[in-house]
């Protein structure tokens, strides 16, 4: 389609465009906040996971993370050798008994901080319209509680 004056028109917004680079644009201000803890926001994910629930087996590691059990074990090897989580497994093959380390818990608070910074600057008061929209909405869908604000497009009444 085009336009009177000769130009594409814009093309149809779609949704899933629209949150695949706003996730990657998080993504990346997560990474780079979290790279001076030396933590990926994969690791986080799995570290928080374990934080979440103690004793947690690898197969629902696996499961929560969207990972391959192989993965699972690999990270949480790299994990407990870094001291942020212990595994208690007797041998292999017994039932996991993985926890996080008073360091690993530091590192979560740490963690936590540095988290919340990203969300104040993408969707904080000061942060775009549409961005502070997105962020309420998201927090109030996984709350369950209707946005406090409501942000209008230009020109709508």
């Amino acid at each position: 389609m085009s336009s009177e004056n000769g130009r594409p028109a814009a093309p149809t917004t779609s949704a899933s465009i629209v949150v695949l680079t706003l996730a990657r644009q998080v993504e990346a201000e997560l990474g780079a906040a979290l790279a001076p803890l030396d933590l990926t926001v994969s690791r986080l994910g799995l570290l928080g996971h374990i934080a979440a629930m103690p004793g947690v087996s690898f197969s629902e590691l696996a499961r929560m993370s969207g990972i391959t059990v192989q993965s699972v074990h690999a990270a949480v090897k790299s994990l407990a050798g870094a001291g942020l989580v212990r595994d208690h497994t007797a041998r292999a093959g017994s039932a996991s008994a993985i926890e996080v380390t008073p360091e690993g818990a530091r590192l979560m608070e740490r963690a936590r901080a540095a988290v919340a910074e990203v969300d104040e600057r993408l969707f904080g008061e000061a942060a775009d319209p549409i961005r502070r929209q997105v962020g309420d909405t998201i927090r109030a869908a996984f709350s369950g509680q209707v946005p406090s604000r409501e942000v209008r497009q230009p020109g709508t009444a």
